[in-house]
């Protein structure tokens, strides 16, 4: 019988020990951090540009200077740390070992998870970055690196959800908290906001090539 919280009930997990924290406080700290993210991210959007940036445009900084913690503390942590997952301890390791019970291959250190959770970390993470200060300074390579960060954002989540389908949905707790709230819907926000944001950036650079063409109509 299994002794660990993770699902498939019969997934052997040799050194595993508990959270030596509530699961609440690995909540609380990773909302905190992402608040304090994002009230950045806003707060320097209209430091930079006074009342003339407008609200989307604050929040877009906001979510790019989130993407980078994110991407850069939580699944770097995971991407360099995966094999030890099981048995350490620390916020970080509780974190992971919390989200878990939602996806039982970041604690068996599933090798698509590794691989995008790698490819998150070290290529999103400081792209996401620097895609907000491409932003915040009105950097004409802003919209696309927006594009490049958002494209690959949607990619990596779509084939997330889609490896699990064809895994018939058996690496999450089915309970409501874990299933709808940790695995479809924290993760779902990576679906809905880099599209948005992906047909933004398509539509800017749409709309700068076409008054280009216009000033330059034999230009190729």
């Amino acid at each position: 019988m299994a002794t660990h919280p993770y699902w498939p009930r019969s997934l052997q997990l040799p050194g595993w020990t508990p959270l030596a924290r509530p699961a609440w406080q690995c909540s609380c700290a990773v909302a905190v951090g992402a608040a304090v993210l994002a009230a950045l991210g806003w707060a320097l959007g209209g430091a930079r540009g006074g009342v003339s940036r407008s609200p989307a445009h604050r929040l877009t900084l906001a979510w790019f200077l989130l993407c980078a913690g994110i991407h850069g503390v939580l699944e770097g942590y995971y991407s360099l740390w995966h094999r030890e997952l099981p048995g350490a301890g620390g916020l970080l390791a509780d974190v992971w070992k919390e989200y878990s019970k939602a996806d039982s291959r970041y604690i068996m250190s599933d090798d698509f998870v590794v691989v995008m959770e790698t490819v998150t970390a070290w290529a999103w993470g400081p792209l996401s970055f620097l895609t907000f200060v491409a932003l915040l300074r009105r950097h004409p390579a802003r919209y696309v690196l927006q594009l490049l960060v958002s494209l690959g954002q949607l990619y990596g989540d779509v084939l997330y959800f889609a490896t699990e389908a064809r895994a018939g949905w058996g690496h999450s707790d089915p309970r409501p908290l874990y299933f709808w709230v940790y695995f479809v819907g924290l993760n779902g926000l990576w679906v809905v906001v880099p599209g948005v944001l992906l047909a933004q950036a398509a539509s800017r650079l749409a709309s700068a090539q076409r008054s280009l063409d216009r000033a330059h109509p034999k230009a190729h």
